[in-house]
């Protein structure tokens, strides 16, 4: 069995964002000439998060206001976390949106449904954070 493993980084210019990282993904696929096994994909960082859906800019304007009613930013002192850094609202919505990713490989190619697209999940952005991709298989 093969094994490959690739650090991925991003700074966002706002506090929250999603981006599409499915192109990163694959052409860390691509390098690690695996082609049949399964690939992971997970944020390093507590306020950052990875998931599977749609790219679709209506569905992301949802995404904010749904996690912004669940775990809104502010005021501030509304959580106990909430002293030295103002981010607990980031830690909150990085819990719901989860950790990590795993995808098939199938044929070298990531097997994912019709519409599914990998992204990186930023709630607490302006600093540089990495995203683990560790790709097994043969």
């Amino acid at each position: 069995m093969k094994s490959y493993r690739k650090e991925l980084w991003f700074q966002t210019s706002s506090r929250r964002a999603l981006t599409n990282i499915t192109p990163e993904i694959e052409q860390c696929l691509a390098q690690s000439a695996i082609r049949e096994g399964l690939c992971l994909v997970n944020a390093m960082h507590i306020t950052a998060s990875v998931f599977i859906n749609d790219d679709e800019s209506g569905l992301h304007g949802d995404f904010e206001k749904w996690l912004e009613r669940l775990a809104p930013e502010k005021p501030y002192s509304q959580y106990a976390h909430n002293g030295a850094e103002d981010n607990a609202d980031a830690h909150l919505k990085r819990t719901i949106m989860g950790r990590e990713v795993v995808v098939a490989v199938t044929n070298g190619a990531l097997d994912l449904g019709p519409w599914e697209q990998i992204f990186y999940g930023e709630f607490d952005g302006k600093r540089r954070k990495r995203v683990l991709v560790k790709i097994i298989g043969e």
